[in-house]
């Protein structure tokens, strides 16, 4: 059996990135945590993320390479605490969103437990561009 990758296709030149693009995100598909997308208008985006527990300190939002990169942190409890069922757990995250040509990282709100990340989409140019042809 042939792998079809974009490649196998003749007419779309240029799409290897976006090939390795897709097998990168396919590879950071944990579940923790939870999280929102939605679209808020024609060229905007907001990622939602259920981060209970973490403080603004706890977080960190970086763009690497074209990818929004989330990660929380806690720090260590220094309470001498005893718990009989400790069903929350602290553990650390890392979540990645790649992010196309054009797409900005707004502002990062954190409000009830969950931390929005707005983005922005350029709006695309319309671009006709005409080839002279020589003669050879």
């Amino acid at each position: 059996m042939t792998k079809m990758t974009l490649a196998s296709y003749p007419h779309m030149l240029g799409f290897e990135q976006l090939e390795r693009l897709l097998e990168r995100t396919a590879k950071s598909a944990e579940g923790y945590p939870p999280f929102n997308i939605e679209q808020t208008s024609d060229y905007s985006y907001r990622i939602t993320l259920a981060v209970a527990g973490f403080a603004e300190d706890d977080l960190s939002i970086t763009v690497e390479d074209r990818q929004l990169v989330i990660r929380g942190r806690q720090g260590e409890d220094t309470q001498q605490r005893v718990f009989l069922h400790r069903g929350i757990a602290a553990r650390q995250f890392q979540r990645s969103f790649v992010l196309a040509d054009g797409v900005e990282v707004g502002e990062a709100v954190m409000e009830n437990g969950l931390l929005h990340v707005d983005l922005t989409r350029a709006k695309p140019e319309t671009i006709v561009q005409t080839i002279n042809i020589r003669k050879g």
